[in-house]
């Protein structure tokens, strides 16, 4: 019986696998710029935190997760989403006391959702977290990062920018929202009719066609702040601006989650076709306390690893150059002796290099050569061996070059 991968579940190959490492290569590097530092959280949490943090209304927890029981009879969950056990690591571990902390995180999360292009059961996440700032100055500086970073893996994206207010302004808005959806259910599709009495915000974000021209007609947040809310918008926008980082303003951009408060951001992009986010983010001031913590402002985004990889593919950046630097053929027995020998020597200098251990037709070990991305291939025998010269071969350009191979590894240096 041949046993398939799960459904929902993706296998990224070798031949993908080098704009992953470039995105996460180049997000270490702006993260360090920022001041940013890696945290690492498990997989596993307990089922509880999701539904504290990110909301037992939410599609998440209600649908999405993935809960079961252990043999210690404990609910447990794989991680739908990042936020929630970095703010428990930061509670457990006391980091209040460290003043201002800025983390970042790189890892898989689980959610059992309908599969598509870019979206798995299992996929990977970039995100940033600070707490202990509530000024909207680094809301301005997180949002700068993420834009740094695009700017660098050269996407071209649409930042929207919103504030979904906080206690004072939000309970209003809400009840006045829901009253306006109870009075329009019969224009709107199912899902829609579901959220307006757990989650109405939600509603705003629908994407069907249908649902529109309720929408177009729905009261605005942006309408109902309260004026810290208001004073905290302004600045933002005009900290952006200083920056030269271009936004618009979405009224109704809304975060999935119940615990956002104030400033809500994405950023997307149109390199798929349809615009589509790649990444998002805000504020979540009262999770932290929430949780069991100490009352701390904190702000995050985060960031969806297979849509990038597809946008890097569709503009045509190429994966960097992953194979080795030379590629040994052996013509016969002795010179399949050498090339291990060569091989561990450049490899102890740091080159990389590659051999086909099965030897065969020389046809065959170049096409091997290829097949791996090799710079240059070097043939070796037993007349190679014994007089320690042989032709450095450039793969692309098919020039041939005398080498003496005590000289080896300084020539691929050059």
């Amino acid at each position: 019986m041949k046993i398939t991968g799960v459904k929902g579940m993706n296998d990224i190959l070798p031949a993908a696998v080098g704009r992953w490492h470039e995105m996460e290569r180049l997000a270490r590097e702006v993260f360090h710029l920022y001041g940013y530092r890696e945290v690492r959280t498990p997989a596993v949490e307990h089922a509880a935190l999701f539904a504290r943090g990110v909301g037992e209304a939410t599609d998440i927890v209600n649908k999405e997760m993935y809960v079961f029981e252990d043999k210690g009879e404990e609910l447990l969950a794989l991680r739908p989403e990042g936020t929630a056990g970095t703010v428990r690591a930061f509670i457990e571990h006391g980091c209040h006391v460290e003043g201002l902390q800025k983390w970042f995180y790189i890892g898989p999360m689980f959610r059992r959702e309908r599969p598509q292009k870019g979206r798995y059961r299992q996929f990977h996440q970039i995100g940033c977290e600070a707490f202990g700032a509530g000024q909207p100055a680094v809301d301005v500086e997180q949002i700068a990062l993420l834009a740094d970073l695009f700017s660098r893996l050269g996407v071209t994206t649409d930042l929207k920018l919103n504030s979904v207010g906080d206690a004072a302004c939000r309970p209003a808005y809400l009840a006045s929202l829901k009253g306006y959806l109870q009075g329009h259910a019969g224009a709107l599709c199912a899902d829609c009719r579901d959220r307006i009495e757990r989650n109405p915000l939600r509603v705003l974000d629908c994407k069907v066609e249908s649902c529109q021209p309720v929408l177009q007609g729905a009261p605005r947040l942006l309408d109902a702040l309260c004026q810290g809310c208001k004073d905290h918008l302004g600045a933002v926008t005009s900290g952006l601006d200083a920056l030269g980082v271009a936004y618009r303003l979405d009224p109704r951009l809304v975060r999935g989650l119940d615990y956002y408060t104030r400033t809500a951001y994405e950023f997307a992009s149109d390199a798929l076709g349809s615009q589509s986010a790649v990444a998002g983010g805000g504020r979540y001031d009262g999770l932290v306390e929430t949780l069991g913590g100490q009352p701390t402002p904190g702000i995050g985004f985060a960031l969806g690893q297979e849509r990038l990889a597809l946008i890097l593919e569709a503009i045509g950046r190429a994966p960097p150059e992953q194979g080795p630097a030379v590629f040994f053929l052996s013509a016969d027995e002795a010179g399949a002796k050498e090339a291990l020998r060569r091989a561990s020597q450049l490899r102890k200098l740091g080159i990389a290099c590659d051999l086909d251990p099965r030897g065969g037709k020389m046809k065959t070990q170049f096409k091997q050569a290829e097949r791996v991305g090799a710079r240059y291939a070097v043939v070796l025998g037993g007349n190679e061996a014994a007089s320690g010269e042989a032709k450095l071969k450039d793969l692309a350009t098919r020039e041939e070059l005398p080498v003496r191979l005590d000289d080896l590894a300084e020539r691929l240096r050059e």
